[in-house]
């Protein structure tokens, strides 16, 4: 039976829906949707009673998986356009996922959503089964395009973990972990003074990594050195450094939740007189091209941006093939790298 909105309009049955009633993933009822391998005489006959009981009627990129395969995978980034000039995590996930699908004999597919109406036209696309799975960064809690996605029923990767995907495949780095562990020997230097600027809180990786400062800092953790801003990009690291130093001149440390923060920070501080290391001690995340460029070159964080892109990838491409995805998604290592800002 259907279900039924507040507003009594008629919602169309999900993936999703099947999946919980059938009580299997959504991996295996888009594998039986497409006509795929690898899926139990029982898990089946669960699948076809719970289509019928929940009223699921299979969409157009289910029907032409069935038929035929594009070849293609989408990797979908939510980020200001600005943000692909200036982050070169974005370029090295690509390259990564593209190296993998290379060696596949898949096609990349790019795609961008940047706005509410590229939103609309994504899911639009999306549904027409031009490509058989997708890879999505940046997404945010409540993203959506992870439900869109989940609702057609296509193999899915998530680079980074929000918190409201379900079972669905991710590969990430500890955020959290890493940042603790940055604000840690930043601490060790003697500083007292240390605040953030902190990036991207409507996302896993910005919310964890202000979590790992506070964890660092415990009882010496003050809120009112804590700068919230938009956006991992280079103005937004400018306008944090200036708010911080306006309201604490006493500043001598700051973790800066990505590297172009980072530089836009250090240049603020150049501008208003204070030399780093000597007086404020900066530390940044990422290990991008942005750490090397810095004046003294920025301490940070390793992200391996190309392996979480390739990773991601394997991933879809492994659920292209019938198997399930990694249980607990997997989780890449990020070092702290210590130069000479700190």
């Amino acid at each position: 039976m259907s279900r039924v909105e507040s507003s009594g309009r008629r919602k169309r049955a999900t993936v999703k829906d099947v999946a919980t009633e059938a009580g299997v993933s959504r991996g295996t009822v888009s594998r039986v949707l497409n006509g795929q391998p690898y899926v139990s005489d029982e898990a089946r006959a669960a699948i076809d009673a719970a289509i019928a009981k929940v009223g699921f009627v299979p969409n157009r990129a289910a029907r032409s998986l069935v038929m035929q395969s594009s070849q293609a995978i989408g990797l979908i980034v939510h980020e200001p356009h600005s943000l692909f000039v200036e982050d070169p995590n974005i370029g090295s996930i690509l390259l990564g996922a593209n190296a993998a699908l290379s060696d596949a004999d898949y096609q990349l597919s790019f795609l961008i959503a940047d706005s509410p109406r590229d939103i609309e036209r994504l899911a639009r696309y999306l549904s027409g089964g031009l490509i058989d799975g997708v890879i999505i960064v940046s997404a945010r809690v409540g993203d959506p395009i992870t439900r869109a996605v989940a609702d057609l029923g296509l193999p899915a990767a998530f680079v980074g973990h929000p918190r409201d995907i379900g079972d669905a495949a991710y590969v990430a780095i500890d955020n959290r972990g890493g940042a603790r562990e940055i604000t840690t020997r930043l601490a060790a230097t003697g500083r007292q003074r240390i605040g953030m600027i902190a990036a991207a809180l409507d996302r896993d990786s910005g919310s964890d990594r202000l979590a790992g400062f506070v964890d660092a800092l415990g009882n010496r953790f003050d809120p009112q050195l804590v700068q919230r801003v938009p956006f991992y990009s280079y103005s937004d690291g400018q306008t944090g450094m200036r708010e911080l130093l306006e309201r604490h001149p006493d500043i001598d440390g700051v973790f800066a939740s990505s590297d172009a923060v980072a530089a836009g920070a250090m240049d603020v501080l150049k501008d208003a007189g204070r030399v780093v290391p000597d007086d404020v001690g900066v530390v940044g995340f990422d290990d991008s091209s942005w750490a090397l460029r810095c004046d003294p070159p920025l301490s940070t964080v390793h992200q391996p941006a190309d392996q979480l892109g390739r990773a991601a990838a394997l991933s879809v491409l492994a659920q292209l093939r019938g198997e399930d995805p990694q249980a607990g998604g997997r989780v890449l290592e990020c070092p702290v790298v210590w130069r000479g800002s700190a």
